[in-house]
């Protein structure tokens, strides 16, 4: 099978705040086995690595006895439809996979969960399998099983228990989804994670702006801000706890630290003069802002707490934006002091400064990959596309040609760049996703117009 590339022993990684269970069994039902003639499964990979003939069947999760819960879609039943539903579209919608889903299969008995049919699923063409139950718990909540195998050798991958409250199953399908995306291929988990970004509405010469969040589905939106105040470029703080954000209020341009959990903001710094970009130092005790005096921009750097800001840069001209380097050793930023905007690199203390982009056009917005291996950025030539170079400025690629693409945002592992997209004549924004490969672009549903995506990292 070409399928025995795939199996890399990757660890599974437990997210404490769901209470996992790492040996969660379904209880011993009858088992009925799917018959092999009610049709095929059928599908296929390809990327980079030329991953082929992978066909992933993910049927209803079953549950014991069918009860109401608290959670949207009421009944234990219903839900086990809506938790496969949900790791199905995770992993087709990543580029990597082609599963079939539960609306495409027949349902399995609770029994099948922990002693698959394996038979009936060879006839289906699956190569691998994922099973799960979900169950009413005494105290009010869910516990979720998955269960992942191997078709062809009849044998178990893995397993992963959650014990979540209704309100969050959705985690919980995502976690499963992470479990078989890392295990088959070797990446790091990045389902079980949220987006922050700017909501627009409004004629395009007047847009009200509000920061918004989301999980990385686009499911579980909700406004932050209410759009009273301008808010422009948010970013999650490494613990997940807080986002920073610009807001311009009367024109004035302020940084606030929205707290996540209590629902409260502090001011961080204030100014009249022009401001852009806030981002965190990867410890979370400093933003990195640039700031505009007299018609020259620089970067700065403030505590989170606020005080004095240190100035990174000195150069006539524009030096804008800011990302650390996942080891908060090296920023990347743009400049336009050789004449055009280019990316630079320079030291966290703002020392060693250096141009490593010398191709054609001019490159903007650049984010440091969080596996630091590579950059991605605006490419403005005609255009805006994505692009990605490494941190010595070789090997840039473009990711997307569209007529105007901008501000990438890293997925956790590295593995997908977001974006947002405005289209031509009438200033509507989307945000985007994008793979490495480049080839599996996709737009995710968002209530009104979307920009300044922030992608952050995986629920603790």
């Amino acid at each position: 099978m070409k399928m025995r590339r795939l199996l890399v022993l990757a660890g599974l990684v437990s997210m404490p705040a769901l209470v996992t269970a790492q040996q969660t069994a379904a209880p011993s039902v009858a088992a009925s086995q799917p018959s092999p003639d009610d049709g095929g499964l059928t599908g296929s990979v390809s990327d980079e690595n030329e991953w082929q003939d992978l066909g992933i069947a993910i049927p209803s999760f079953p549950t014991d006895v069918s009860v109401s819960t608290a959670a949207e879609g009421g009944t234990t039943e219903a839900l086990g439809r809506n938790v496969a539903r949900v790791v199905f579209n995770d992993l087709k919608n990543n580029g990597l996979f082609k599963p079939v889903g539960p609306d495409a299969l027949p349902a399995i008995d609770l029994g099948q969960v922990s002693a698959p049919a394996f038979d009936g699923w060879r006839g289906r063409s699956a190569e691998m399998l994922v099973q799960g139950f979900v169950k009413a718990t005494g105290d009010g909540r869910l516990t979720v099983g998955c269960y992942l195998y191997d078709v062809a050798l009849g044998s178990e991958l893995a397993r992963q228990g959650y014990v979540v409250k209704p309100e969050e199953w959705r985690r919980a399908a995502h976690k499963c989804a992470d479990m078989v995306y890392s295990r088959l291929s070797g990446e790091s988990p990045f389902f079980d994670s949220k987006i922050a970004y700017i909501a627009e509405t409004g004629p395009k010469d007047r847009r009200r702006k509000q920061l918004a969040i989301m999980d990385s589905d686009g499911a579980n939106h909700r406004f932050i801000t209410n759009g009273q105040a301008t808010a422009l470029t948010p970013r999650y703080s490494p613990d997940y706890s807080q986002i920073v954000y610009l807001s311009y209020i009367n024109g004035a341009p302020r940084i606030y630290i929205y707290n996540i959990g209590t629902g409260k903001q502090k001011l961080v710094t204030a100014s009249n003069n022009p401001t852009f970009s806030p981002r965190w130092s990867p410890d979370g005790k400093w933003i990195l802002y640039s700031m505009a005096i007299a018609g020259n921009t620089d970067i700065y750097r403030i505590s989170v707490n606020g005080g004095e800001s240190i100035k990174l840069t000195d150069s006539p001209g524009l030096d804008v934006g800011g990302s650390y380097s996942p080891d908060g050793s090296k920023i990347v930023f743009e400049s336009d002091r050789s004449g055009g905007q280019q990316i630079y690199v320079m030291n966290a203390d703002g020392s060693n400064q250096k141009r490593i982009s010398f191709f054609g056009g001019r490159a903007a917005t650049p984010e440091w990959s969080p596996r630091g291996d590579q950059i991605a950025f605006t490419h403005i030539a005609g255009n805006f596309r994505i692009a990605v170079t490494t941190p010595s400025g070789g090997d840039m690629r473009f990711l997307t040609d569209s007529w105007q693409d901008e501000a990438p945002t890293w997925s956790p592992n590295g593995r997908i760049v977001q974006f947002f997209r405005t289209q031509r004549g009438n200033g509507k924004t989307g945000v985007w996703q994008v793979d490495l490969t480049g080839r599996n672009e996709r737009k995710l549903n968002t209530p009104v117009d979307g920009s300044d995506p922030s992608w952050g990292p995986v629920l603790p």
